[in-house]
């Protein structure tokens, strides 16, 4: 089978297609010095451009994982997440706190989904 790598740079692809799934790299916020709702919400509208591009969208994602500087987030961004997501297609989801590359950011995250 092939693989096919999307937006590619010399350390990595923005997403990897094999086998009928997309697997996509972290993605942060168009804005990292806004609050935590505004990146998450910026941080969704990106994965949902990537979606788009693969030829996927927001109710074949498959797995989701959450990354937030500080766990004190996770109800601020579960609320964006929560009207963001599509009703009764909730992908499997792992949040968890963990260091960020650089200290603007508050939240990180990578999806795989299911394509077309």
């Amino acid at each position: 089978m092939i693989i096919e790598y999307i937006d590619s740079s010399v350390r990595m692809s923005r997403a990897t297609i094999y086998n009928g799934t997309a697997y996509f790299c972290g993605q942060v916020p168009k804005d990292e010095s806004a609050e935590i709702k505004e990146q998450t919400a910026t941080t969704l509208e990106k994965i949902e451009e990537l979606l788009a591009k693969v030829g996927s969208s927001k109710s074949q994602i498959l797995t989701s994982t959450i990354y937030l500087a500080d766990m004190k987030y996770f109800q601020s961004m579960n609320e964006v997440w929560d009207a963001w997501v599509v009703p009764n297609f909730q992908p499997a989801r792992t949040c968890v706190e963990a260091k960020m590359a650089r200290p603007e950011l508050l939240v990180e995250i990578t999806i795989t989904a299911a394509l077309a």
